[in-house]
């Protein structure tokens, strides 16, 4: 059916509007974290996935690395299991570990087959597949007790990742969506928070930006005011005064290191907000909060 006149217009509008920002990202590399909300409601898995592939249409180059902690939480508790957490990290034995694959592998395929549905080519990997990310078992220092080490398991801090199986898949046309898991020293499966991977890949594949979807406005002040252009002092701030606390500091302290290690641009921002991965790309106002790195 031909467009109204008025359809036309709108879109013609909203093309000219978006184009200078189509250029400018063009054949550039955006790392996107996708978690909360919009990996569980319907409405934004499929705002999601449309997002990502228009990305991909118009010249850019979406890699997308996924969480999953709902899910797992969830089937920790069919299992009589409480998820446990220490400064925003999984608390991760060997039970809770098989779980963790098992979940991921399947939201895994789930986003796969959803970006795929709307005209994308994506491809499902973890850091295992050709061992592209390598990571040592992470210990935690007790905020308690300083100088003690906190073992929390089965998880994992980066080491190194090669992004050669990122930079194939990206020139055939191909969108990556990674599950976070990493291999140790001597073969070992390691959780790794999936921030820390979005973060730690933006700086390897010198991405144009980083944007880690979340479940608020993005970061706000001890009154709920949304704080943007944030500096790394400010962030020491607010983690002092405990403004920062919980998963929110890996996700802020990912969202600096790759600010300093040369990302463009990072940002936090709401999930939770249809297509909010092209409000925050395509216009001039953005959505969320702009991390600085100095």
């Amino acid at each position: 059916m031909p467009l109204s006149a008025a359809t036309a217009e709108i879109k013609a509008k909203v093309l000219a509007e978006a184009l200078p920002y189509i250029q400018r990202f063009f054949d550039k590399t955006i790392v996107i974290k996708y978690g909360g909300n919009a990996m569980t409601d319907p409405a934004l898995q499929e705002s999601f996935a449309r997002d990502v592939v228009l990305l991909k249409l118009v010249g850019m180059n979406p890699v997308v690395v996924h969480g999953g902690g709902p899910q797992i939480n969830e089937m920790l508790k069919r299992v009589g299991k409480q998820g446990e957490f220490v400064q925003g990290m999984r608390v991760t034995d060997d039970e809770t570990m098989d779980m963790v694959e098992m979940v991921l592998g399947k939201v895994n395929k789930d986003i796969v087959n959803l970006i795929n549905r709307y005209g994308g080519k994506a491809v499902g990997l973890t850091g295992q597949d050709s061992s592209f990310i390598r990571a040592e078992k992470l210990l935690l220092e007790s905020t308690a007790e300083p100088g003690k080490m906190l073992d929390i398991g089965q998880v994992g801090d980066i080491s190194k990742i090669d992004p050669a199986i990122i930079s194939f898949l990206d020139s055939g046309d191909f969108i990556p969506v990674i599950a976070p898991i990493g291999v140790g020293p001597d073969g070992e499966t390691l959780n790794i928070n999936a921030d820390v991977v979005s973060g730690k890949l933006a700086e390897v594949l010198r991405a144009e930006k980083l944007v880690l979807l979340t479940n608020t406005p993005g970061v706000l002040d001890k009154n709920g005011k949304l704080l943007t252009g944030l500096t790394p002092k400010q962030i020491d701030e607010l983690v002092a005064d405990g403004t920062l606390s919980g998963g929110m500091l890996p996700k802020i302290a990912s969202a600096l290191d790759a600010a300093r290690g040369g990302v463009r641009s990072v940002h936090i921002i709401d999930g939770r907000v249809e297509h909010a991965l092209l409000l925050e790309i395509l216009t001039d106002e953005g959505v969320g909060t702009l991390i600085k790195s100095k």
